[in-house]
């Protein structure tokens, strides 16, 4: 049996701190957090957890090394921030 050779990660995460807390309550109808879905229901995608919950104010930077999208999630460190996000693939083939 062979191994797969060890892949590069394609969708990385980077979290940046704003550096204050929260100052509206959480949203109760997502007690254990949202899933955000960005392809609009169309098409392919690649799904990704996040850090959940995150430690305050603040965004994650979300990017895929394959297709190059970008987008920015931001957090609140409550517990209704994103704990998922689904990105659009920008490639023709996907």
């Amino acid at each position: 049996m062979s191994k797969r050779p060890h892949e590069t990660p394609t969708i990385h995460v980077h979290w940046v701190d704003r550096g204050h807390d929260p100052t509206q309550p959480p949203n109760l109808d997502f007690p254990t957090g949202t899933d955000i879905d960005l392809t609009g229901g169309m098409g392919k995608g690649c799904k990704t957890s996040l850090p959940y919950p995150a430690k305050r104010c603040g965004y994650y930077v979300v990017s895929c090394a394959k297709c190059h999208t970008k987008t920015i999630v931001t957090t609140a460190g409550r517990p209704d921030d994103p704990r998922s996000v689904k990105l659009r693939c920008k490639r023709q083939d996907a």
